[in-house]
């Protein structure tokens, strides 16, 4: 750990803005800045990704760390600030981890499966509304790997749920829905990404608040999908 005096805080600045001028005062000073990512900065790309205090993302519920502003702190307080630890995510440098694991889990779902053609109109296919809603909920995942930066355990399992079930609740995504999440789940753990324990550490700690209940769903189409696998083979064996 490095000990860093932040001077001109503003109580309206984000967090990264405090880091940014942090890193001109270093740099001023002939010093190395504080490598950290960041992109948007809007609370959507997830970039921003660092442990405050303990807590990913920082001590507010429902935040990203570019949303996290000083005024969250006190005046003069000692602030704790780390990248997240997972085996699964490789420190890059300072505050900057490798996530390429989680693109390879969605490279691993690969594509949907749909009609060549014209465009079909959009009322073609009637969604309920409260499957629209649960795969926009799924949607709102952005990847930012909070959940396995506060899972015990660094599973990714709310992260995959989210990517599988966002497609699994619509009709879109029903063709492959059982061989996707099969291969998703197995990258999961060739990544080295451990077990889904069930201590909720993930849902508290999303930025986006995603319920563990995608993981429950998720759970029961893996098992759907090893049933039917076995079956497959039995009866390959059996006409074989």
């Amino acid at each position: 750990m490095e000990t860093y005096r932040a001077e001109n805080v503003s109580p309206d600045m984000s967090f990264l803005e405090m880091l940014d001028e942090l890193n001109e005062k270093l740099i001023k000073e002939g010093k190395e800045p504080i490598a950290f990512d960041h992109d948007c900065r809007e609370g959507i790309c997830g970039a921003c990704s660092m442990m405050i205090n303990g807590f990913a993302h920082g001590p507010e519920r429902g935040t990203t760390t570019c949303q996290l502003h000083m005024r969250k702190f006190r005046d003069g307080e000692e602030i704790f600030i780390e990248p997240w630890r997972a085996k699964a995510f490789p420190v890059v440098r300072d505050l900057i981890v490798d996530r390429g694991a989680f693109d390879r889990i969605i490279e691993a779902g690969g594509f949907i499966g749909v009609s060549t053609g014209g465009a079909p109109d959009g009322n073609d296919v009637p969604i309920p509304k409260g499957k629209q809603e649960l795969a926009m909920d799924a949607a709102a995942c952005i990847g930012c790997g909070a959940c396995v930066a506060a899972c015990k355990n660094a599973s990714a399992m709310l992260f995959v749920a989210a990517k599988i079930e966002r497609l699994g609740n619509l009709p879109q995504g029903e063709p492959e829905r059982l061989k996707r999440v099969r291969k998703m789940v197995e990258q999961h753990d060739a990544e080295g990404f451990g077990h889904c324990t069930n201590y909720f550490e993930c849902e508290a700690a999303c930025p986006k608040e995603i319920s563990v209940g995608f993981i429950a769903q998720l759970n029961r189409d893996y098992w759907q999908s090893c049933f039917a696998l076995n079956a497959r083979e039995e009866t390959r064996e059996t006409t074989g």
